[in-house]
């Protein structure tokens, strides 16, 4: 099993969400997976242009950068965390702009059985806005939420334990496929909803009309 976590704090190593993140990915590893890490910072993250050729032609895109790299990566784990520091109750820009290059993951669902976990760190604490974008970030894509954790800065060796925890659930929601009935709705919902989308593009939008088809749902 293969965890990846994602983290867009710009000081990579110094970063104090890292060091709650970290501590996530120790559950991962006391359960027994397969870890790694991303710093968003080391790569290439040009914004969207919108010129919808990833539609076309799935992850591939004309801009010359890292971004499908990325894309490939996530696709090959099995589990996700999001590790950000709160910038104005939202995500730093380097992994909105991952997320904006990536909506091919949107109209296809591809995340789906795949299970994300988030992780939020502020100097105020007012972590819940970022921490329920990026539940919903995952949904759209396809993932379950297992679910977040969040700090104020000076408060993140007392998290330390509940950090824990939540790796080692992750893993165990991997391992036992679990179903949050709420989220499978929302997701399902979604995927009706870009259904009709994907069959009024289906001329323009000629491979992600492709992957669907192969999935039989259309």
């Amino acid at each position: 099993m293969k965890i990846l976590l994602l983290s867009a704090s710009p000081r990579k190593k110094n970063s104090r969400t890292l060091t709650l993140a970290k501590n996530v990915l120790c559950g991962c590893e006391k359960s027994g997976a397969q870890t790694e890490i991303v710093y968003l910072n080391d790569f290439k993250i040009e914004f969207c242009r919108h010129c919808e050729s990833c539609h076309r032609n799935i992850l591939r895109c004309p801009i010359k950068d890292q971004a499908m790299a990325l894309a490939k990566k996530i696709l090959k784990a099995d589990g996700i965390i999001l590790a950000a520091p709160n910038y104005i109750n939202q995500v730093p820009g380097s992994l909105k702009a991952l997320f904006d290059r990536h909506s091919h993951f949107i109209h296809c669902k591809r995340l789906l059985g795949k299970y994300v976990a988030g992780v939020v760190t502020s100097g105020s604490g007012y972590d819940l806005a970022v921490l329920r974008y990026l539940k919903y970030y995952s949904m759209i894509c396809g993932a379950q939420f297992s679910g977040g954790i969040s700090s104020r800065q000076d408060s993140i060796g007392s998290k330390a334990g509940l950090a824990v925890k939540l790796g080692k659930k992750l893993v165990s929601d991997i391992q036992g496929e679990r179903v949050f009935p709420a989220q499978v709705r929302r997701i399902e919902k979604g995927r009706q909803y870009f259904r009709k989308v994907i069959k009024a593009r289906r001329q323009d939008w000629k491979e992600e009309c492709l992957y669907w088809q192969k999935k039989g749902w259309l």
